[in-house]
């Protein structure tokens, strides 16, 4: 339903438009009717705050439709979205991106979907990975600029990724590091050498947060971001994670992997600003775990 007509005067973004001709409403509230898809120009919804307007358009105002909500997610939850980024909390058993199955609901059709059921030229791209059985912070770019962006400058605009581990056995020291050189076989296994064997370096921090007799938790740091960094790592340090077969693990009581994307601080790829994102682990990690 319609609440609000406004006819543009004079040319300039929408975002702009908006707060001059909804002065009763505070810039984030009105930032708040694009994200929700409230805002329609020219019969069409519009969520870019620089989308630019002509003399002579007409720009409708609507109840709120909370296309997100209603979208059906299956193992994906947007927690972040604006213009540029969506950021999304994956379940384990959903791929990031599509599979040899082009009917599976990776993440990455889930949400091109979701951006074109409000605008048919949206598109989404994917900015990094997660394994299928790994949950946690994933983010996806709005445009192929943003992605190139943030991918490029992925290093050095990342402030700090963390991830929650669950693995097999006990681990005594409190804290340490893993260094090491991966490199991927033809059968897509990582390996690891302690010597530059022209692979990629890789750098891994861990600090226990607790453990028993059969497992302990670890909140792990990545100073670099490889493939299967951490569970080839962890399968260094004596202690796979918990139902990683692939490398090495004995035990897969979660029926999934032990390992979850805790958190992602990160610069903003187009205001700069710092976007700080955190979704605790499951609950089992923690009582398998507890003493």
């Amino acid at each position: 339903m319609v609440q609000k007509r406004l006819k543009v005067e004079r040319e300039e973004g929408l975002l702009e438009f908006l707060l001059a001709e909804l002065p009763q409403m505070s810039r984030k509230k009105v930032k708040n009717l694009l994200a929700y898809s409230q805002v329609i120009v020219e019969g069409k919804v519009v969520k870019q705050f620089n989308h630019p307007l002509q003399i002579g358009q007409v720009v409708e105002i609507t109840k709120a439709q909370k296309v997100e909500a209603d979208y059906r997610f299956q193992g994906v939850k947007i927690i972040h979205e604006d213009d540029a980024i969506i950021v999304i909390n994956k379940a384990a058993g959903v791929l990031s991106m599509s599979g040899k199955n082009p009917n599976e609901p990776t993440a990455y059709r889930q949400l091109s979907d979701y951006v074109k059921s409000t605008n048919p030229n949206s598109r989404i791209f994917i900015v990094h990975r997660l394994d299928r059985d790994t949950s946690g912070v994933m983010v996806f770019a709005k445009t192929e600029e943003v992605k190139t962006k943030l991918q490029s400058n992925w290093q050095k605009s990342v402030k700090e990724r963390t991830y929650t581990a669950l693995v097999e056995g006990i681990i005594s020291r409190e804290k340490g590091q893993l260094k090491s050189w991966l490199t991927e076989s033809k059968t897509l296994k990582v390996y690891s050498s302690q010597h530059n064997n022209g692979g990629k370096l890789s750098i891994t921090n861990y600090e226990k947060i607790q453990g028993n007799r059969q497992f302990t938790l670890l909140k792990v740091n990545l100073e670099t971001g490889r493939k299967n960094q951490i569970r080839v790592h962890m399968q260094d340090l004596g202690h796979s994670i918990v139902g990683d077969k692939k490398y090495g693990a004995t035990d897969n009581p979660m029926k999934r992997l032990g390992l979850h994307a805790t958190s992602l601080v990160f610069e903003h790829p187009v205001t700069g600003k710092i976007m700080n994102f955190n979704i605790d682990a499951p609950a089992d990690f923690f009582k398998l775990s507890s003493n």
